[in-house]
């Protein structure tokens, strides 16, 4: 109510218009404080993690860090053409900035992101700095210029080609590691995709959504009929069959991973078993292959697929399908046009949930897999821990989030959003 309303009011109705107007912020704000934990968590560990993966995707400082005086006089001589070499004030800088680099781990630094341009030049970037931490003779540089003393210790840096590739590596935020990740470069010429047998990471990433999807699948056809079992099931029956669902909640990921392959090799309980009983006569290959992926994922993600169709399931009253079935309906046709509909709840956030989270998965492929079946999760992982490239596992963790993203928004148009959120 406006406080002009307000005022045409008595005196009493207007002290209980405002008394309730207290009464409602006081609700809002304690509603809000109830809410400012869960929304401090969000920002903090979900928010913020994403924002720096987005920031370390085209965060580029490593060449600014080594080289600000280069960097500073090739943005002054900023007209000179690319295919020509930068005048001598930046081959000046240049032997400034080797000579006054803090420490040789900055410049390892700006090696390794000049590298990615180019393979070599990260000897040519060590060797030079190696040179100019060693005693300059005082008559070589009263006789010569920087860019002559630099062409001494290599060739390559007087090559127009090397000063292009160091100004395209030289600005503080790039697309680099984004276009890598796709699979393109940026040259002189615009965006243009990687030669082909470099092309890794496209392949990768619609590996990793073809095993995340059949694996979701799977769980799916699995997870559909024990959920169903599990709704029927007697009271004892069913306390069994969710035991059996939450038990590999309560174990280790890597040991079940690890039980897997002793089940699963060729001296294992499967091949072993089938060939005593003369199923086989020789063992079948289940494990370090895409088959054993398959196998041990399926069986650690279950969970994630039956649980939301058994919570849907519960809630379905049994007289719908005796009402069908009452009506004349075949039972099939009921479960069709009945019974399936009302699962869409389970089967969208289940499914969707699974191949989240398989998505991501690197533990179980690393190790029952092949090299065949690795997915992006392992190469993320792989630039974190190994070779401490954030700036590309950032990149790949993007398009990792981004793909799960566009299959969310897709299951959310078909299934529809409440449905997946498990509203009705």
């Amino acid at each position: 109510m406006s406080a002009s309303a307000i005022d045409t009011l008595p005196l009493e109705d207007t002290s209980l218009v405002v008394a309730h107007q207290r009464s409602n912020r006081r609700k809002r704000l304690f509603s809000l404080l109830l809410v400012l934990p869960l929304l401090a968590y969000t920002a903090v560990f979900f928010a913020l993690p994403i924002g720096m993966m987005l920031y370390r995707a085209v965060s580029n400082p490593e060449l600014l860090q080594a080289f600000p005086g280069t960097i500073a006089a090739l943005a002054q001589a900023n007209g000179s053409s690319p295919s020509e070499l930068p005048p001598e004030p930046v081959f000046t800088a240049l032997e400034q900035d080797f000579l006054s680099a803090p420490n040789i781990a900055v410049i390892g630094e700006a090696a390794r992101r000049l590298n990615y341009e180019h393979s070599g030049y990260r000897f040519l970037i060590m060797s030079t700095a190696r040179q100019y931490k060693k005693p300059l003779n005082e008559q070589a540089l009263a006789t010569s210029t920087a860019q002559q003393r630099l062409a001494a210790i290599d060739p390559r840096w007087v090559s127009p080609a090397l000063w292009a590739d160091f100004r395209r590596a030289s600005p503080a935020y790039s697309p680099y590691y984004l276009l890598a990740a796709l699979d393109l470069k940026q040259t002189d010429h615009g965006i243009q995709a990687v030669a082909e047998e470099r092309r890794v990471y496209i392949d990768l990433t619609l590996k990793t959504l073809k095993i995340a999807l059949i694996v979701s699948l799977l769980c799916l056809l699995l997870g559909f009929p024990f959920a169903a079992l599990m709704v029927k099931a007697s009271r004892p029956m069913q306390m069994l069959l969710i035991f059996a669902v939450m038990l590999p909640f309560w174990t280790s990921l890597l040991a079940r991973t690890t039980a897997w392959i002793v089940v699963l090799q060729e001296k294992g309980i499967v091949n072993s078993l089938l060939m005593q009983m003369g199923v086989i006569d020789h063992p079948i290959p289940m494990i370090f292959n895409v088959l054993g992926v398959y196998i041990v994922m399926v069986h650690i993600l279950l969970p994630f697929s039956v649980l939301p169709l058994y919570n849907t399931m519960k809630s379905i009253p049994p007289h719908f399908m005796r009402a069908s079935a009452s009506l004349g309906a075949h039972p099939l046709r009921g479960f069709i046009h009945v019974y399936l509909p009302m699962t869409l709840t389970g089967i969208g956030s289940g499914t969707l949930l699974t191949f989240i989270v398989a998505a991501g998965y690197y533990v179980t492929p690393t190790l029952v897999g092949s090299a065949r079946e690795q997915m992006l999760g392992y190469f993320i992982a792989f630039y974190t821990n190994t070779t401490v490239n954030w700036g590309m596992a950032s990149a790949l963790g993007l398009v990792l989030i981004t793909c799960v993203l566009v299959i969310y928004l897709l299951a959310a148009r078909l299934v529809g959003i409440r449905q997946i959120a498990g509203l009705r």
